[in-house]
């Protein structure tokens, strides 16, 4: 899936280098930082990362968007719903 242009996150969390679960918690700790609709990435290198974010959106009620590969990691876009 990919982003229209003005959809592109307004916030981004860089966690490249950190282990599970410190990219989820710097996600929870910043994701107010975005209004009600807006998109949040998580750029983060840890394999772990693949299946926890897209899990925590799952749990927490908000819309995971997509995965963009990067040349170190992924950046993980998600839309805050609440």
């Amino acid at each position: 899936m990919r982003e229209h242009p003005s959809r592109a996150p307004s916030v981004t969390v860089e966690a490249v280098g950190r282990k599970c679960p410190i990219p989820i918690i710097m996600l929870a700790a910043r994701l107010h930082e975005v209004p009600i609709g807006a998109v949040i990435a998580v750029t983060a290198d840890d394999p772990a990362a693949h299946a926890d974010i897209p899990a925590w959106c799952r749990m927490k009620m908000h819309e995971f968007v997509t995965e963009q590969p990067l040349d170190r990691g992924s950046a993980f876009h998600i839309r805050r719903m609440y």
